[in-house]
């Protein structure tokens, strides 16, 4: 928007409340499939955090909280979990031994592997309209974004 003062037209808020809709069923989905597979859903984003940092970004627990916009007490709570689960593992860097890294466990793969597959259908049936209700945010008109005079 503009500025503080500017304000949205009744399509404007149905066409968020429509987007932010779409994002919880598939939040929605993602949480219950974590569970059934024995895992909270912050454990699971804490797996494909790791899995999919970008390439070169070392698997630190400052890293992987900043992936997940949480706090570093937080993201070590949530990784002591997985390690009580066999899911990750905590090594010391090479170069730095006072450096922790955070990997995968084959478990903690596997687990991955199959919500990622789960994830990956799901999109196939969500995404469209998550996508058709992005760009009509995105591509919102005037009349929805309209200033009060």
């Amino acid at each position: 928007m503009d500025s503080p003062e500017a304000d949205v037209s009744l399509a404007g808020y149905r066409k968020l409340a429509d987007f932010r809709y779409r994002i919880r069923q598939f939040l929605h989905f993602s949480e219950e499939a974590g569970r059934l597979s024995g895992i909270e859903p912050q454990q699971h984003q804490v797996l494909l955090a790791i899995k999919g940092l970008p390439e070169g970004t070392r698997p630190t627990v400052t890293a992987i909280s900043s992936r997940l916009c949480l706090r570093h007490h937080s993201t070590v709570e949530l990784i002591n979990r997985l390690v009580e689960r066999g899911a990750v593992i905590r090594r010391h860097s090479e170069e730095d031994r006072r450096e922790v890294l955070v990997q995968l466990t084959p478990h903690g793969e596997h687990l991955l592997r199959k919500l990622s597959v789960l994830h990956w259908e799901e999109l196939q049936i969500l995404g469209p309209a998550l996508s058709e209700a992005l760009q009509a945010v995105v591509h919102s008109t005037t009349e929805d974004r309209r200033r009060v005079v």
